[in-house]
């Protein structure tokens, strides 16, 4: 008889199975499960798989890791403790507004250790709208889809007479009621600070209100109590949850829930459900791909191997999960958000998630470029962070997070501005928001204004003994220099007075300050003048920020022929460039007292010096466009997309860091990169495609074409609309009116 259940068994989980990968269009290509495999001390992105609408309020994953431990999901793990709603943006940063569902069979349990059961890899299948498990301890196939604040799962339970669901609403201080007359279940899910110190900055946990519907009455309701499970309807304390057990169930039969959270209220939890429709899983699953396949659409390839799609798909997916959104929708539809800074609910877009340290560089050019309907709710968000905080956000999650370094805010805004996405007034807030910061900081979250104003703007650097303590000095004098350049531009095109104009002009030029004439390479510098006695190109950290002079020289991002002329011309400048892939990946990892993941990911790439796995020299193959060197620059950059990313688990070379690493390869792939975002020009590259076919704002398209691609990773000429381009540049605004670009090889 057992044999038979067995078999009986096996039969209906594989059709269960049957076709789970099969999901139609362009999201078929990208895979969440890139990046998913890592340890501590080597990054292969250091990611979760994100199950998600493009910026949506919520993220689901399944869990293997415990709850608030940064790393919620591990490939090599072989439990899932439960299905995750997360709004992490990094491991390092940590999460908040997050619960945790799980069904189970037999003895009603709800810790997580109690509830977990092995799963395989071979029955488990995602998409970015799509994810699905068999589970193998509870016989147990759970499916989910999302909307943006919403989610529906299915459940297929096996005959049993204890069919359970639970719902873990987590230990940072929590609620649960269950109404089972109306088949639902509502709770509030709190985060304490990752920083007590953001306190000060008027920053309060933001209450997550969440709400399940089933459809399936409740045959027993136990609650927990922190310690066991009681029988009960409701609980409020540091750690509480539910354990619903339905009717006995027959083999296959399947049970719907519905979820939804909201930051502002339970009232509006239940708006946010509705956002999961009446008409079934399938049709809101068809709705999802829907959705990723409009988003990815913009660009839509022709040409390159399967490999080369799926990593070019599952990059521009990566690309469009951050920032995310935490506004809302009221009644009338209108957009309103509750503050993260205790000012309650405010009305208007508020987007967070994102660390601009990492993503000025591609990611916010990349949807600035081909989404400014986004770019402009999300500068609409910025400004309500402004006026809600007093400050522009430099990390966000969802409030002022005290991570990473400079005043980066300034080329995402400048940028945004330049292209058209910032209304007049709102230019004129957020200027003056970054002008303000040029001479503040905060002295409890130092990732706002800028930590060693003081001895910037006297003495034209951040001193390595000054404020700074000798912590990454020379980092912060480069980054400000171009926040300067970008606060500059922005402030002569809105007509601000000519002297506040000039003075962060002539203040953009600060590098040169830093530039050793000796080493050729940036070096720290004393308050007494002296520069750093113990300078080694290759030693990590002190002055820098994850990172070398090799890495951080490069960051001038205002003046590249200027920096091209101090080192001693375009051909010196090459040469330099060069050594940075010749050198063996030799470290110095003193101030971190050995070797960081940053560094191991560094020499086992096999590029040398070059540290594509962490973000501040992710620029530098194309500046080979600015010394006449441009074959090198496309052999680099395609070296890079092909050695350096893969389409699974282990598929990134470092971490991800909020679409920046995956931005760099959409762009890469496009055959350009923004090395300067507010110059509004492109480094020129080659196309990883024959044709990509680009939807443009306003019904515009435009056409890259390079045949022969996969062939070729050097082209001799590009061409645009016919006329052959003089320089290995162009310009965002001729992009925008369409036409041809294209690659010739000879």
């Amino acid at each position: 008889m057992k044999m038979r259940q067995d078999a009986k068994a096996t039969l209906v989980v594989g059709v269960a199975l049957v076709g789970w990968a099969v999901f139609g269009g362009l999201v078929d290509l990208a895979n969440p499960f890139m990046g998913t495999d890592n340890t501590k001390d080597l990054s292969c992105g250091n990611l979760y798989p994100a199950i998600a609408r493009p910026w949506g309020m919520n993220c689901w994953t399944p869990q293997t890791g415990p709850a608030g431990q940064g790393w919620l999901y591990d490939w090599k793990d072989r439990k899932i403790l439960g299905f995750h709603q997360t709004h992490q943006p990094s491991p390092w940063i940590g999460d908040y507004g997050q619960f945790s569902l799980m069904p189970t069979v037999g003895r009603p349990v709800f810790a997580e250790k109690d509830r977990a059961s092995w799963f395989s890899h071979k029955t488990e299948t995602g998409a970015p709208h799509d994810y699905r498990v068999y589970l193998a301890d509870h016989d147990v196939a759970v499916e989910l889809t999302p909307t943006e604040r919403a989610a529906r799962f299915r459940v297929t339970y096996p005959q049993t007479n204890a069919p359970n669901f639970v719902v873990d609403a987590l230990d940072m201080g929590s609620s649960i009621f269950v109404d089972a007359a109306h088949r639902r279940v509502t709770g509030v899910s709190r985060k304490t600070f990752v920083r007590g110190n953001e306190k000060m900055l008027g920053a309060k946990p933001l209450d997550c209100h969440f709400v399940l519907e089933f459809d399936h009455p409740f045959a027993d309701v136990r609650v927990w109590n922190g310690k066991a499970l009681v029988p009960g309807v409701s609980f409020a304390g540091k750690h509480t949850g539910a354990v619903l057990t339905f009717p006995a169930t027959k083999r296959g039969e399947q049970v719907n829930v519905r979820v939804a959270s909201s930051f502002i209220s339970a009232e509006q939890a239940l708006r946010n459900l509705e956002e999961t429709g009446t008409d079934g899983f399938d049709a809101l699953r068809a709705r999802g791909a829907a959705a990723w396949n409009d988003a990815l659409g913009r660009l839509a390839v022709e040409g390159g191997s399967e490999t080369d799609r799926r990593k070019f798909y599952t990059c521009l997916y990566r690309s469009l999960l951050f920032p995310r959104q935490l506004h809302e929708y009221d009644a009338e539809g209108r957009p309103y958000h509750c503050s993260p800074y205790g000012k309650g609910p405010q009305p208007g877009y508020y987007y967070c998630d994102t660390g601009f340290w990492d993503t000025f560089r591609a990611l916010f050019p990349l949807i600035t470029w081909l989404y400014p309907e986004r770019v402009t709710e999300i500068m609409e968000g910025f400004g309500h962070c402004l006026d809600e905080s007093g400050w522009i956000p430099e990390w966000s999650a969802p409030y002022h997070r005290n991570c990473m370094i400079g005043q980066n805010s300034a080329s995402v805004i400048a940028d945004a501005f330049f292209a058209g996405c910032l209304s007049t007034n709102l230019a004129h807030r957020l200027y003056a928001g970054l002008v303000k910061a040029t001479a503040a900081t905060n002295p409890v979250c130092i990732s706002v204004g800028r930590v060693g104003y003081e001895e910037y703007n006297r003495l034209g650097y951040v001193a390595r003994d000054g404020i700074t303590g000798g912590r990454q000095s020379a980092a912060r004098t480069l980054e400000y220099a171009y926040a300067d350049a970008c606060i500059a531009r922005m402030g002569a095109a809105l007509g601000r007075p000519a002297a506040e104009v000039e003075r962060h002009r002539a203040r953009s030029g600060n590098w040169r300050n830093l530039f050793h004439p000796q080493h050729r390479l940036a070096c720290g510098r004393a308050l007494d003048g002296s520069w750093d006695p113990d300078f080694s190109p290759i030693r990590w950290g002190y002055d820098f920020t994850e990172g070398t002079p090799l890495h951080y020289t490069w960051s001038v991002f205002q003046d590249i022929p200027g920096l091209c002329a101090a080192m001693g011309g375009a051909r010196a400048f090459e040469d330099r460039l060069d050594s940075v892939f010749a050198l063996p990946p030799h470290f110095d990892g003193s101030f971190f007292g050995g070797c960081t993941h940053e560094i191991r990911e560094m020499f086992v790439a096999g590029f040398g010096q070059y540290a594509h796995g962490n973000q501040p020299i992710q620029h530098m193959i194309y500046l080979y466009d600015w010394c006449g060197a441009w074959p090198k620059a496309q052999t680099w950059a395609r070296a890079a997309m092909d050695r350096l990313y893969h389409p699974t688990p282990n598929g990134y070379c470092g971490d991800e860091d909020n679409g920046q690493t995956s931005a760099w390869f959409v762009w890469s792939a496009l055959g350009m990169y923004p090395v300067s975002p507010i110059s509004g020009e492109y480094a020129l590259g080659a196309p990883l495609f024959d044709r990509i076919d680009v939807k443009l704002p306003k019904g515009k398209r435009l056409v890259l074409q390079a045949k022969g691609a996969a062939d070729h990773a050097v082209f001799a000429s590009t061409e645009r609309n016919g006329t052959r381009l003089t320089r290995p540049f162009v310009l965002r605004a001729d992009l925008l009116k369409g036409g041809m670009l294209v690659w010739k090889a000879h």
